[in-house]
């Protein structure tokens, strides 16, 4: 199996550098994965971790289930193909190809037949005997791939291949290289900063800036649900237009507003109720983005459109099947400078417009983009944080959905009206509240749910497709977030955090050999939680030393993160003080304090005075304080 798994890697140079942040990513066997962004983003960097030509600064990097940070690259089954060729010039192509092998010492017989194949499947049998000067770009491009493809690797590496060819070539090898995943049936990872390439050939696209990932997921999904505006303007071409606005919620419809301009359109709010709430006062500036391929300039569109604005025409660009329309929706704006109201439409055909017309557009609200002004983050996600539901208490009771529900005794809450926040995981489908299932959606892996409940929207996650359309759902209360009465209930926190350290002792332990038992001195690892200490499990004390690898680790302060279920109270262990007894109905807990922290203990019986906590590290989480590294995460599902 060729699968590769890469687990927070970090990678700071001695000037505290960090060009990779906390890379997180699972690659399947057999993906075709394309790392892309601008220079300098850390793509290249990355792609040389993985071939072991870049020292892995933090973090846990497996090849077919095999931990390799420590490997040399030749031990790790992993083929490269740079953007410069990398041939030799006095040999021929015949002798490229095989160098490789022949330094592995390989039989000459295997070595010919492996050869032979590889220029079989790369079109280039005629060339063997010929020196790479002799050839084009392309094929000495293809000389490459076949070097690395003889060896046949688990993983095949390509940093910019295509770049040093011409349009017509680089389109050709795209496809060459498409056909030859798929004969090689192995896992290709490919780095390009042409998001077309990465577009045409990547069955999943890490885009990346700065050092982060941006978002993973398909060239389709990338397309249609960017998570930011980085990932927005990046893929697609050309760009998406991007306008500030205001966004205003009265009644069933959305008031949007285009700032620097007259351009206002209003639209039902059923399109947008995917939208945070906090951005449809009417007074938080947010980013609007339409693709130029949904405004048209179609009469029949635009009679038929939920909304138009007016544009008027500065120039246009006559690309054979389309016409690229420039303007400006500021009718003082010029449409060549990019100044926040200019616009670009993707109209079909030859249609002739003279600058300085005025034309309808009609928008396609169905793909409209939201991002926040500041963060540029989407406000308008495929999976909402939160549902937002009005409700109003009295008593012990809630009133929400058009359903009275009884409180549990861990929620005090003010009188009132206000507003619930449900997140979607928060809703349950084990209870009694009636629901009908309107639409299901698979999510990268997550099954969104669209349910109606007395006419109301809301949205909520389930482990599978739900078979039956009518359902009973009941609603987790810790983690809801409940405004009455100008008061707030928060939810639960899901980690407890607490400082500490990481130390060894060495201890006598006896060992028999031939018969005869002698003590022998071993080093037994510890984690240190408020200067108690746990005996650290070999892996989590192997992740430490990798990640901490010419530091200091017993020097290091680290911060331990764990659910509520990660601690236990028992006979020995951390000392805390009970601050409160928390019966959410079917789940209990306590809050204790321990030093400054607020720690939060699953429990199966209320609890008063002081406690000891003993921690489960198989569910711990590390961070390095100093350089903010993550070293292990546990993944928490559930409180």
């Amino acid at each position: 199996m060729a699968d590769l798994s890469l687990k927070h890697i970090y990678k700071v140079y001695p000037n505290g550098t960090k060009a990779v942040n906390d890379f997180n990513m699972q690659i399947n066997d057999k993906e075709f994965i394309v790392f892309v962004g601008p220079s300098g983003c850390g793509k290249s960097t990355t792609l040389r971790m993985i071939a072991g030509l870049e020292d892995i600064t933090a973090g846990e990097l497996k090849i077919g289930g095999e931990v390799v940070n420590g490997l040399e690259p030749k031990d790790r089954d992993i083929a490269m193909v740079f953007q410069n060729y990398a041939l030799y010039p006095h040999m021929t192509i015949y002798e490229n190809i095989a160098f490789g092998l022949r330094m592995r010492k390989m039989p000459k017989d295997e070595i010919d037949k492996k050869v032979k194949e590889a220029a079989e499947i790369l079109g280039i049998t005629d060339y063997l005997k010929r020196k790479p000067k002799e050839m084009s770009g392309g094929q000495r491009q293809r000389v490459a791939l076949g070097r690395a493809i003889v060896r046949d690797p688990k993983v095949m590496l390509l940093d910019e291949p295509l770049s040093n060819l011409d349009a017509k070539l680089r389109t050709q090898m795209r496809s060459e290289i498409v056909k030859l995943h798929r004969k090689l049936q192995t896992t290709f990872i490919y780095v390009t900063h042409d998001q077309t390439e990465a577009m045409t050939m990547g069955t999943r696209i890490v885009v990346m800036k700065d050092g982060f990932i941006k978002q993973v997921d398909t060239p389709k999904n990338l397309y249609k649900y960017p998570a930011n505006k980085f990932v927005a303007g990046f893929i697609g071409t050309p760009q998406m237009n991007f306008f500030e606005g205001t966004l205003k919620k009265d009644g069933d419809v959305v008031h949007i507003e285009f700032k620097n301009s007259d351009a206002k359109i209003t639209v039902p709010y059923s399109m947008l109720m995917k939208t945070t709430p906090a951005y449809l006062d009417g007074t938080k500036p947010v980013c609007i983005g339409f693709r130029p391929e949904d405004i048209s300039l179609d009469p029949e569109k635009i009679e038929k459109a939920h909304a138009t604005i007016k544009v008027k025409v500065s120039h246009t660009e006559e690309l054979g099947t389309e016409t690229l329309v420039y303007g400006d929706i500021n009718m003082q704006g010029n449409g060549f400078d990019d100044t926040g109201t200019r616009i670009i439409i993707k109209s079909e055909g030859f249609d002739e417009y003279a600058a300085d017309q005025i034309c309808d557009a009609a928008l396609n609200i169905a793909d409209i983009h939201l991002f926040d002004a500041e963060t540029e983050e989407s406000i308008l996600p495929r999976i909402p944080e939160f549902n937002y539901i009005d409700c109003s208490v009295k008593g012990r009771a809630i009133s929400a959905l058009d359903v009275d529900i009884a409180l549990p005794p861990a929620i005090v809450c003010a009188e009132g009206s206000g507003e619930l926040l449900i997140p979607p995981v928060a809703v349950t489908f084990d209870g009694d509240i009636p629901a009908t299932v309107v639409e299901q959606e698979d999510i990268n892996g997550q099954n969104l749910v669209t349910l109606d409940v007395n006419g109301k929207r809301l949205y909520a996650l389930s482990d599978g497709v739900l078979a039956e359309k009518e359902q009973k759902i009941a609603l987790d209360f810790k983690r809801l977030t409940i405004k009455t009465g100008g008061k707030e209930v928060a939810p639960m926190p899901e980690i407890n955090g607490l400082d500490g350290t990481f130390a060894m002792e060495r201890v006598s332990e006896p060992v028999t050999k031939d018969g005869k038992t002698k003590n022998k001195k071993v080093a037994k690892y510890y984690i240190l939680m408020d200067g108690v200490k746990f005996p650290a499990p070999d892996d989590i004390a192997n992740k430490m030393f990798a990640a901490l690898s010419g530091r200091k680790v017993f020097n290091t302060q680290f911060r331990y993160e764990l659910p509520p279920d990660g601690l236990a109270i028992a006979d020995e262990g951390i000392s805390a003080e009970v601050k409160a007894y928390l019966d959410y109905g079917r789940d209990k807990y306590i809050q204790c304090a321990v030093g400054e922290e607020n720690i939060y203990v699953r429990c199966d019986k209320e609890y008063s005075g002081t406690v000891k906590l003993y921690p489960d590290l198989e569910k711990v989480s590390v961070i390095e304080k100093d350089r903010g590294i993550r070293i292990l995460k546990f993944i928490y599902f559930s409180l």
